[in-house]
């Protein structure tokens, strides 16, 4: 019972020092948003990570600002981006997206933002009769299963992602059948009601003729 018990404590320890925002915003046709994170010293690791989800080509111009408005990075005409980054100063930092490119689609972006700090002051309470070297080993064992789960939770966010491009193309691809065959409907009835009238003008001057 104890050795579970261990093992909560130090994945809520490894967990607590990850601060994470994660959003889906709609951004409307020539509209600029912007999202801000603070840290709070020097040397913290910042994630970022962004998809367009729907709405035109999936494509965003991105930047992120540090304190001093010192660009970090940008990008432009983007469909997704996972970024980390160390924190060189401490203060505010802010994740923009631009729709400019767009002026009637509006888009869908699903992001997320995290502030990492690596320090590894958090310790498993000692047991009796366990050597250090056992302790430390279960320390990496919990942080590399804290890995392993960030790396399955970005697995699912690029599947989510790949998903909702997927259907966003398959929806556009029936409405455009959809219209086209419509379209077709539509000419080829114009084109009966054309070939009737003027059968009907031939038979009509014809029976004029004999008159």
């Amino acid at each position: 019972m104890r050795l579970p018990l261990l093992l909560v404590t130090l994945l809520g320890c490894v967990l607590s020092r990850v601060s994470t925002t994660a959003l889906t915003y709609k951004l409307q046709p020539n509209e600029k948003a912007c999202f801000f994170s603070y840290a709070e010293q020097k040397g913290l690791k910042l994630a970022f990570y962004f998809a367009v989800q729907s709405g035109g080509s999936f494509d965003v111009d991105y930047s992120v600002v540090g304190p001093g408005d010192k660009v970090i990075m940008d990008g432009q005409k983007e469909r997704q981006g996972d970024f980390v980054f160390t924190a060189k100063d401490q203060g505010e930092y802010r994740f923009c997206f631009d729709n400019g490119i767009s002026t009637f689609v509006e888009k869908m972006v699903d992001f997320e933002i995290a502030v990492e700090n690596e320090s590894r002051d958090a310790r498993l309470p000692s047991k009796q009769g366990s050597s250090p070297e056992q302790t430390s080993a279960l320390e990496e064992s919990i942080l590399k299963v804290s890995r392993d789960l960030s790396t399955i939770n970005r697995n699912q966010k690029y599947f989510r992602t790949r998903e909702n491009r997927n259907m966003s193309t398959v929806k556009s691809t029936e409405s455009r059948i959809f219209n086209f065959s419509v379209a077709e409907s539509a000419l080829m009835i114009a084109m009966a009601g054309l070939q009737v009238f003027i059968v009907r003008y031939f038979f009509q001057g014809a029976r004029k003729g004999y008159v």
